[in-house]
């Protein structure tokens, strides 16, 4: 990671430190049974079924199923690219504890080769050791069509900067915000890569936004075909939900072809 990233984000969950966060707050959740309805910072609860493809990752990230036994993640929530059985997937379900969920474990990884670098990418594949059955996939935009507009985000991260991560899977919407804007922002946000990252959330206002946890999972709206299709990996931002910073998502279109030909070879 960026030395800009690992000074100032508060959203990326990532090494031993969010194993060892995720690992506790799965064995002693720190929420109530019933949580407060405004999350994933400035959201609302998920219904269940409403995103089937929403995954969880034991190391206290997020993820979409790319296909049927692939989940698309981001790049810095692994580690490096090879065989790996220590992550866990729950799928099919909106509460981490509810007895109908699928656990799946990890088989490989792989991590984008160019994360890190000038270009970015931070990307990555989990495959699993079996398939999900009876969930939909979420498909990724192959082009730059859907780029803009007005995204939903879902994800179990803090519903506050530094809070807990949450039982219950909670969504919210967030508005496109252009390349110059972002950039015009001040702080880390110079140092956007137009390219590949997407900017996305309440510019003057704040108070929506994706925060710690929510690393790795999708951003989306729907297509022509008022099809959900999948726009931007959560990534980085200076904080969560602050007015005048916007959250940063990997563009998943600059990206399509290398993701596809790396699931190929899984």
């Amino acid at each position: 990671m960026a030395p800009k990233r690992w000074f100032t984000l508060l959203r990326n969950v990532t090494t031993a430190v969010a194993a060892v966060a995720a690992a506790a707050s799965f064995a002693t959740p720190a929420i109530a049974a019933q949580p407060p309805s405004t999350d994933v910072v400035g959201g609302t609860r998920a219904a269940q079924g409403e995103f089937p493809f929403m995954v969880r990752l034991s190391m206290g990230c997020g993820g979409a199923l790319y296909t049927n036994q692939i989940v698309l993640t981001a790049a810095h929530c692994v580690s490096r690219t090879g065989s790996n059985t220590s992550i866990t997937a729950t799928v099919g379900v909106v509460d981490l504890q509810s007895t109908s969920a699928k656990k799946i474990k990890s088989t490989y990884v792989y991590q984008s080769p160019t994360y890190g670098t000038s270009t970015g990418g931070d990307w990555a594949l989990i495959k699993l050791a079996s398939p999900v059955t009876g969930l939909s996939t979420l498909p990724i935009a192959t082009t730059t069509t859907y780029n803009t507009g007005t995204f939903t985000v879902a994800g179990w991260g803090a519903a506050t900067e530094g809070g807990a991560q949450q039982r219950y899977l909670l969504k919210a919407t967030v508005p496109f915000v252009s390349d110059s804007t972002c950039q015009a922002q001040g702080g880390s946000y110079p140092d956007l890569i137009p390219s590949a990252e997407i900017c996305a959330g309440n510019l003057s206002a704040g108070g929506v936004d994706t925060c710690q946890g929510d690393s790795g999972g999708p951003m989306f709206r729907r297509d022509n075909n008022s099809a959900w299709i999948q726009v931007g990996i959560v990534s980085w931002g200076d904080g969560c939900a602050r007015p005048h910073a916007p959250g940063v998502y990997t563009e998943v279109s600059t990206f399509a072809s290398k993701i596809a030909a790396a699931a190929a070879s899984l």
